[in-house]
């Protein structure tokens, strides 16, 4: 085995999701492939309704695959128990945490279950990851804030900061810029590109954000009505796969820019 097959976190082989039912099999894309790399940021952007959400889901092993394999580390997610799940994999999701009024800490420090003993005491190490996580989302100035005080904004960091916690491989986010204002949806997607750099955790991400993807992700899976695409932002553009994302006839991709505009 190669050092680059070795440094593969999460691959995607002849892929199909959707929904299964003793009644019928309803497919919302297929074909498709790809192999996300050690310490890479991933952005997958599409249409509304084009299976993003579900494409994530069944990544994180909480939806099962029609067909095709998904590989965590060069093992299928179906060898993997919940246990072993959980310190290979951490989600960060849109809905609101089971309780509000838990402390910004009380939450982060729930990242690190997976790692307790039977007794959820922390140890040393829980500890240090913690305040490594606090400390990296500039969030220790809310640590003993109750969660219902924090704006949209913070709320998100904290988010990050508990999957941070958590110590795994591979991080999946289901749009961490919704209902953020511009300058924080810039941040949370600079906050990802350092993580993602500097301790070389794999990073994906959903977002609508593309112009700001486009400049600051390492690859970018592209869902269409056609298909699925992954590759770097400067090839897909090249390849002009941007074009093909929303109805001509109101929105235009500038490939010289990188840039959507609405057509006068």
């Amino acid at each position: 085995m190669t050092s680059e097959k070795l440094n593969i976190v999460l691959r995607a082989t002849d892929l199909t999701i959707g929904y299964a039912s003793k009644k019928n099999t309803e497919a919302i894309a297929s074909a498709i492939n790809f192999s996300i790399s050690e310490g890479e940021l991933v952005g997958l952007v599409g249409a509304n309704g084009v299976g993003k959400s579900t494409l994530l889901r069944t990544l994180a092993g909480m939806q099962t695959e029609l067909k095709g394999s998904v590989f965590l580390n060069g093992t299928t997610l179906k060898e993997y128990s919940t246990l072993q799940m959980a310190n290979q994999l951490s989600v960060v999701l849109t809905e609101a945490p089971a309780s509000k009024n838990l402390t910004v800490e009380e939450l982060i420090s729930l990242g690190r279950q997976p790692h307790t003993n039977w007794f959820g005491k922390l140890s040393e190490a829980d500890i240090e990851a913690i305040e490594f996580s606090l400390r990296v989302t500039e969030t220790e100035t809310l640590r003993e804030r109750k969660c219902f005080e924090l704006s949209d904004g913070q709320l998100q960091r904290v988010y990050i900061a508990r999957a941070l916690a958590q110590d795994t491989p591979l991080i999946i986010l289901d749009e961490p810029t919704t209902h953020l204002d511009l300058y924080h949806r810039a941040y949370v997607l600079k906050l990802l590109k350092t993580l993602a750099k500097e301790t070389k955790k794999t990073i994906l991400f959903s977002t609508h954000e593309i112009d700001l993807a486009i400049q600051l992700v390492d690859k970018m899976l592209v869902m269409t009505s056609e298909g699925t695409h992954f590759e770097s932002p400067c090839k897909l553009i090249e390849a002009g796969t941007f074009d093909s994302l929303f109805p001509k006839e109101t929105i235009d991709f500038d490939k010289k820019t990188g840039r959507f505009r609405v057509k006068k």
